[in-house]
């Protein structure tokens, strides 16, 4: 699967509506075939940072998510609410879901 991580540093002035500002690219991308998850996250220590974290099925499925009408409307749509420009970590993973963190296992 393609993993990425990204952080959003939003102007505070749209920090509170950055929910309802991606809403739609959310929506649309998390509808898309091969799209594993679409989660977005608030920061516990900057409540104008959010974590997005995604997955896709593989190199098809990432393809058509950046070639997307939706992700070419966000291109333009959420840039003017940003501070900069997100920062991203982006791996293939061999596998295709979540692993259970043992080292914390719940008996």
């Amino acid at each position: 699967m393609i993993f990425i991580t990204a952080k959003f540093r939003v102007k505070p002035e749209h920090a509170d509506d950055w929910p309802s500002i991606t809403a739609d690219f959310t929506t649309a991308t998390r509808a898309e075939p091969g799209c594993l998850w679409f989660d977005w996250s608030r920061s516990l220590d900057d409540a104008n940072e959010y974590v997005l974290v995604e997955a896709f099925a593989d190199d098809d499925a990432a393809t058509h998510h950046v070639t997307s009408d939706h992700f070419k409307a966000a291109q333009q749509h959420l840039p003017p609410h940003l501070v900069e420009t997100p920062r991203i970590v982006n791996f293939k993973v061999p596998q295709d879901g979540w692993s259970e963190l043992g080292e914390l296992a719940v008996k």
